[in-house]
């Protein structure tokens, strides 16, 4: 159990809702369906109705200091069910990238990038809860820009201050455009998983885990798991 997942769940009973395309760019296809993971009739461009009026926020506040840029829709809502094959099609990659590593180093390494896919509502993924969204940055030309590592990568690339003491000019660029990403979203009211520079959340168990580290204040999770049925 991580330490996000002790974080008592309260949830408000949001929708979910579509995230509409005329505000912002996706990843097209999307990632995950193109390696056949079973969403089934499920959009995973879909978030809880809260998460995406503070996205759209984001992304006005993205407009006021980067006229023409736009957030880039890599993921967001993920049932327990793709949560588990994603899991399992990392462990296999890195399985076939390391014939010779134990396969508790490899399950060690998906671990610390994929929370686990529970069925315990107490402990559901985050991105289970359609609160917890991927995204990346797209400029004024429809161009996807480089933030120093891709989206998934399980290396330390991936903590979103790698490159915060780089002197190199493309890794002091990296990390303006991170630190520009982080700035919109949490204005917006979310909070960045610390290993992922990708990876925000908005009223789940992490983001109450985070907050709490902020505040002297018992803050509650109020998204939970959707309901799959």
């Amino acid at each position: 159990m991580k330490p996000y997942q002790k974080i008592p769940i309260q949830d408000c009973g949001d929708p979910l809702v579509a995230i509409p395309e005329q505000h912002f760019a996706f990843e097209i296809p999307h990632p995950y369906q193109k390696l056949g993971a079973p969403y089934k009739e499920v959009s995973p461009y879909m978030l809880r109705q809260g998460v995406l009026e503070a996205l759209k926020q984001a992304q006005k506040q993205l407009q006021i200091k980067q006229p023409g840029w736009r957030i880039k829709i890599f993921d967001a809502y993920r049932p327990v069910a793709v949560q588990q094959f994603m899991v399992d099609y990392t462990f296999q990659t890195l399985r076939q990238q390391l014939p010779h590593e134990p396969e508790e180093a490899i399950a060690q390494q998906v671990a610390q990038f994929w929370a686990q896919p529970s069925e315990n509502p107490e402990t559901p993924p985050p991105h289970s809860t359609g609160a917890a969204i991927d995204i990346a940055l797209v400029n004024e030309q429809g161009e996807t820009l480089d933030l120093g590592s891709e989206i998934d990568e399980l290396s330390s690339r991936s903590y979103p201050d790698f490159y915060q003491a780089a002197t190199g000019h493309w890794e002091q660029l990296y990390q303006q455009r991170r630190a520009l990403l982080k700035a919109v979203m949490v204005e917006a009211g979310f909070r960045q998983h610390p290993q992922e520079w990708w990876h925000f959340s908005c009223g789940d168990q992490m983001w109450a885990w985070l907050k709490r580290q902020e505040v002297p204040q018992e803050v509650m999770a109020y998204y939970g798991r959707v309901s799959e049925n």
